[in-house]
């Protein structure tokens, strides 16, 4: 099957919500993906953070194999023996306490908005009903996540949104404090926002935030779909804060290239549900949770944490380096393998993204200007040479005023 009969079967049969690259990709190998004209790309998106161990790991292989020729799916009302000691292993790195499994990231994000409410019904007889989100944040695609996402262009087509929803101004703390009055049962946000152009909230602002809803007797909760799991170099974004949340959500990474998320909560949230209040078909099935069980596995043996906190250390300093030489670029920032360089124009970064591809190289642009990396935890220093060398070219030959900036201008 040709990528031209596969485009042209998809723009009779899918309805077109994915402006897709053109390639067919067939199969990957660590932190390269190969198509089916036997191209080979140096992978540094990852699936959008999903493929954390790279592709084809052998140890997340062996063991969907091995739970394929079991058990692939039970629903909810049996037991199997993998649900609970996920959770006992999250809980463990985590510090929270209960977990609930979903199926995707804005799956447990509605499930966290939900035990808000819940928790605000319970304990206010619902007169708590505001949550908070924070400007240029993305939560997710399903009504209610929707509804947190700041991003006109996700929310206009759909509108009017759900009600109950106001949008504080990024690491703005007076209009954080002027924001959460005695109305505001929740404050959701990323720590590190990823669509939004990779944001870190800064420690002000984290700190402030636990704050007042402790003051409020709200929840905190972090969306660590995209930060979590070993992203920043710690497992949670939020270790980096000295914080501890409410509630947390996560995916991506998860189960190793498996769709699966998860809530986790502390036990004040978890003493309001019952039976019944809550549910999914496929979240937390036998698959998924034995490779998320693999997953965490390698990440320890491997030393994975520590390999992402030096290995994002010296992208950076890299990344750093080209900033004081393209005046293309207007700021570099990131946690771990969680990086974003900001262009002064969208179309300079386009066109960036479009001939690191011809280059063989994937990336993505998040925000309009931001060149977005999220490498493979297993990526090495070579390969981030790779990819600084190609981008330092590519950057000169795209921009259209990559004249040298001042000295001290790299700086951030």
């Amino acid at each position: 099957m040709s990528l031209a009969s596969v485009k042209k079967a998809e723009s009779t049969l899918l309805l077109p919500t994915y402006d897709r690259l053109p390639i067919m990709v067939t199969h990957g190998k660590g932190v390269y993906l190969y198509d089916s004209e036997g191209n080979k790309y140096l992978d540094f998106l990852s699936g959008i953070g999903v493929n954390a161990l790279g592709y084809s790991h052998p140890a997340i292989t062996k063991v969907i194999q091995k739970q394929a020729a079991k058990l692939i799916h039970t629903s909810n009302l049996f037991f199997h023996a993998y649900q609970s000691e996920l959770a006992r292993r999250l809980v463990k790195l985590s510090g929270m306490d209960k977990v609930f499994f979903s199926n995707s990231g804005t799956e447990a994000w509605e499930g966290a908005m939900k035990l808000a409410r819940a928790y605000s019904n319970e304990k206010s007889g619902g007169k708590k009903f505001k949550i908070l989100a924070l400007e240029n944040s993305f939560h997710g695609r399903t009504f209610g996540s929707l509804a947190t996402t700041f991003t006109e262009k996700y929310r206009k087509p759909f509108a009017p949104m759900l009600p109950g929803v106001e949008f504080v101004r990024f690491n703005d703390l007076d209009d954080l404090k002027a924001k959460f009055d005695d109305l505001v049962c929740a404050i959701g946000f990323e720590p590190v926002q990823g669509e939004g152009g990779i944001n870190p909230v800064s420690k002000e602002f984290m700190k402030t935030a636990r704050e007042l809803a402790t003051k409020h007797d709200a929840l905190l909760i972090l969306d660590e779909i995209q930060s979590g799991m070993g992203r920043t170099g710690k497992m949670f974004a939020y270790q980096h804060y000295g914080v501890k949340p409410d509630v947390v959500t996560l995916a991506k990474p998860l189960a190793g290239g498996l769709p699966l998320g998860a809530i986790l909560c502390s036990n004040k949230v978890s003493a309001i549900i019952h039976p019944g209040m809550h549910g999914t078909t496929f979240g937390g099935g036998p698959l998924a949770c034995a490779a998320a069980v693999e997953f965490l596995n390698v990440i320890e043996k491997q030393k994975l944490l520590k390999h992402t906190q030096q290995l994002g250390g010296y992208f950076l300093e890299q990344l750093r380096k080209l900033d004081a030489r393209h005046a293309c670029i207007a700021d570099v920032r990131g946690v771990g393998l969680m990086i974003g360089v900001e262009l002064d124009s969208a179309e300079v970064a386009k066109a960036v993204v479009k001939e690191m591809l011809a280059r063989k190289i994937i990336i993505n642009r998040t925000h309009e200007t931001t060149l977005r990396f999220l490498p493979p935890f297993i990526v090495t220093k070579k390969q981030v040479d790779e990819v600084v060398k190609a981008l330092d070219q590519v950057l000169t030959a795209c921009a259209s005023a990559a004249e040298p900036k001042s000295i001290g201008r790299g700086a951030h």
